[in-house]
């Protein structure tokens, strides 16, 4: 799949009503919270991170994709037993990329979404772990194959999940 660079001019817009604003992130949030209990293998998948992901890209404002990013990190920081900040940290860091990154190729098409959200994933950890391990002194591990393998799994689910939340864009 190729990526192709676009204008300014070419590149759509979109933004949410403040239910969906609100409401995806808190269902993803909760969902990131209670699945891996039940479900081990949920603990693969990052959901505030795919619905990051989605929403920086969707605005294409790297302000709004930095904000977005913070508040959902920092709420993923809340419900988890951690440091807070650091996957607030992670996720401004893919908010801001992945805006600025959307703003210049099109990432509408399945192939696209899934190279990015598998680089996404990638620079995640990269950010998680080296705030964790280097800042705050954590005993951290990072395992490139366990990442690409979670990233992929992420990647699959993303595609999916991006179809399904274009559902809700409006255009600007």
């Amino acid at each position: 799949m190729p990526i192709t660079y676009t204008s300014g001019e070419q590149v759509e817009v979109y933004r949410f009503s403040i239910p969906v604003t609100i409401g995806v992130p808190l269902i993803a949030l909760f969902l990131q919270a209670f699945l891996p209990r039940r479900l081990t293998f949920f603990a693969y998948l990052d959901l505030p991170l795919l619905v990051t992901i989605f929403f920086a890209m969707a605005r294409r404002n790297p302000i709004a994709g930095l904000l977005t990013g913070a508040a959902i990190g920092l709420t993923q920081d809340c419900l988890s037993p951690g440091p807070i900040g650091v996957y607030g940290i992670a996720k401004t860091v893919v908010g801001f990329a992945a805006s600025s990154l959307g703003a210049k190729i099109d990432a509408e098409n399945a192939g696209t979404r899934a190279l990015l959200t598998l680089a996404f994933y990638l620079l995640h950890g990269v950010v998680y772990f080296g705030v964790a391990r280097w800042l705050l002194s954590l005993s951290q591990r990072f395992s490139w194959s366990h990442g690409v393998v979670a990233g992929i799994a992420n990647a699959v689910l993303g595609v999916g999940l991006y179809f399904l939340l274009d559902k809700l864009k409006q255009r600007t």
